[in-house]
């Protein structure tokens, strides 16, 4: 088992791919420490982790990942119960509004501000609070989740603006937790999450079109880079973007 005795602390874990990343981890012989904004989300991935797991190995706590207390009394948690945390996976981000696609002239300094803390301050404060454990422990996984579309693309100026923020923190946490963690970033295509739902069809078939496998990614799809981030197959890549993307490559 690939992650067997190794404690993971996954973000966002009631939405679709930090759930899948939880079971996937779980398949591999993790102990998990989970947590979602949402009680709800959170107690359905915990249900659904029992059938991989046993409860003694799953610590599931409601918090938001953007309230440095919070977090840190996670953090705690963690380490009372496991003694130690070896990999931490960054999954939380997103845009809260009905709409995805907006052009410049239409983001309001509201979603532009809510967009940069929901993606890059949660990733701050989790990786601020874990790493000094991991560096005393001697040991350390890092895997942030960023987009495709960090260099841009039509309507998604703040969100593309701040993924772009994730792999830069990313490649600079790399060379400050050197030699000790290893930071690696996701940059996912579209992936069938909540996201789709915001979408309309002629926007979703242009982006089937643009990749070469024709389809979406699933959140599988994420879940299996994660796992091989989150083991000792990635032991020598550091500091790195990962596209999951069905052939479509970001270029900044």
């Amino acid at each position: 088992m690939r992650l067997k005795d190794k404690v993971a602390f996954i973000t966002g874990a009631g939405g679709p791919m930090g759930e899948a990343i939880a079971i996937r981890f779980a398949e591999e012989g993790a102990k998990l420490v989970i947590t979602d904004i949402s009680e709800k989300r959170l107690n359905s991935t915990r249900e659904k982790l029992l059938e991989y797991t046993v409860a003694d190995n799953i610590v599931a706590i409601r918090a938001s990942v953007l309230d440095y207390e919070e977090v840190k009394e996670v953090v705690e948690e963690a380490n009372q119960t496991f003694s130690k945390i070896d990999i931490l996976v960054n999954v939380v981000g997103g845009i809260r509004d009905t709409t995805m696609i907006r052009p410049i002239f239409e983001i309001d300094s509201d979603r532009w501000d809510n967009t940069m803390e929901l993606n890059l301050k949660g990733t701050f404060n989790c990786t601020k609070l874990v790493a000094p454990k991991m560096i005393q422990y001697g040991y350390g996984k890092i895997v942030n989740i960023s987009t495709i579309h960090f260099d841009g693309e039509k309507g998604y100026a703040d969100y593309g603006a701040a993924k772009a923020g994730v792999a830069s923190f990313t490649k600079t946490a790399a060379k400050e937790l050197s030699p000790v963690i290893n930071v690696n970033c996701i940059a996912p295509g579209l992936i069938q999450t909540s996201i789709v739902d915001r979408m309309d069809s002629e926007t979703l078939e242009e982006y089937r079109k643009k990749t070469l496998l024709g389809r979406l990614g699933n959140p599988i799809d994420v879940a299996n880079t994660a796992l091989f981030l989150a083991s000792d197959e990635s032991a020598y890549i550091t500091g790195h973007i990962i596209p999951v993307s069905g052939g479509i490559w970001p270029h900044l």
